[in-house]
C-alpha cells in the first residue's frame, strides 16, 4: 500500500485536501507519478515548478485554450518499497537539447505515469503515422534518455484539468493525467470505487471525457513501424 496525496478544485470553487493509502499497483500509481519535484510547467504566467502548482492555476495547453488545473496527486517514490512492477520505481531522465533546441531546456525527470506526444518521423505524415502519447521510459536509448533508480525517496506528482489534454514540461509536450479507455472497465466494483474517490471532481468514469490523444499502447505495431 502507498499513502498518497490530493488537492482538487470542487465544483463549488472550494479546494479539498486529503490524504489516502492506496494500493501500489500501476493502475493506482500512474495517477500520481508522472513528475519529479522540480519539473517545471507551462502556466499562462510563465514556467511553475509543478510543486508550486494550484489547482485553479491556468496551463497553457498544445493546439487549445488554456485549461485549470482541477486535480494535483502526489505521493512519494520509494526505490526500495515493494511494487508489481520494477519500473514502478524508476525514473527517465531526458538530457536539456535531447528532442532539439530547448526540448527539453533543462534535464527532465519523469515519473513511471509519465507520457510524452511523440511525433511522426521525417518519413511519415500524420495520415500514416499519427502523434501518439508514448511511456516516458520507453523512448530511453540509454545515452541521453535513460532510466535512474532514485538513490532516496522522490516526490512525485500528477495533475488532471477538466478535460484530458498536452501540456509542456519543461519544453516537452506531456499529457495530463487520464486513467484510458480500459482501466475502470477492467477493475472490479470495489476497486473502481476505490480509484474514483482519489478524484473528488468526478463521480463517474466518463467525467475524464475522451482522449486528447491515442496512446503508443493502443495501436498496433503495424502503426508505429
Amino acid at each position: 500500500m502507498r499513502r498518497v496525496e490530493v488537492t482538487a478544485l470542487l465544483p463549488d470553487g472550494a479546494l479539498r485536501h486529503s490524504q489516502h493509502i492506496a494500493p501500489a499497483t500501476a493502475a493506482f500509481e500512474g495517477a500520481f507519478s508522472a513528475f519529479a519535484r522540480g519539473t517545471m510547467i507551462q502556466t499562462t504566467k510563465g514556467p511553475c515548478a509543478i510543486e508550486d502548482l494550484s489547482p485553479g492555476d491556468m496551463l497553457e495547453v498544445v493546439n487549445e485554450k488554456p485549461q485549470p488545473v482541477v486535480w494535483i496527486g502526489s505521493m512519494s517514490l520509494v526505490p526500495t518499497a515493494p511494487v508489481e512492477q520494477p519500473e514502478l520505481t524508476r525514473l527517465t531522465r531526458i538530457m536539456a537539447d535531447t528532442l532539439g533546441l530547448s526540448r527539453p531546456m533543462h534535464d527532465l525527470v519523469l515519473g513511471p505515469g509519465a507520457r510524452l506526444l511523440r511525433k511522426p518521423s521525417a518519413s511519415h505524415d500524420l495520415a500514416t503515422q499519427p502523434q501518439l502519447l508514448t511511456p516516458a521510459r520507453a523512448i530511453a536509448d540509454g545515452l541521453s534518455i535513460f532510466e535512474i533508480t532514485p538513490p532516496t525517496p522522490v516526490k512525485v506528482y500528477h495533475l488532471c484539468l477538466p478535460h484530458h489534454a498536452i501540456i509542456s514540461a519543461g519544453g516537452i509536450e506531456v499529457e495530463s493525467y487520464h486513467p484510458g479507455r480500459s482501466l475502470l472497465r477492467d477493475m472490479g466494483s470495489n476497486m473502481r470505487a476505490l480509484f474514483l474517490s482519489l478524484f473528488p471532481h468526478v463521480s463517474q468514469p466518463d467525467d475524464f471525457g475522451p482522449l486528447a490523444c491515442p496512446r503508443a499502447d493502443q495501436v498496433s505495431l503495424e502503426h508505429l513501424m
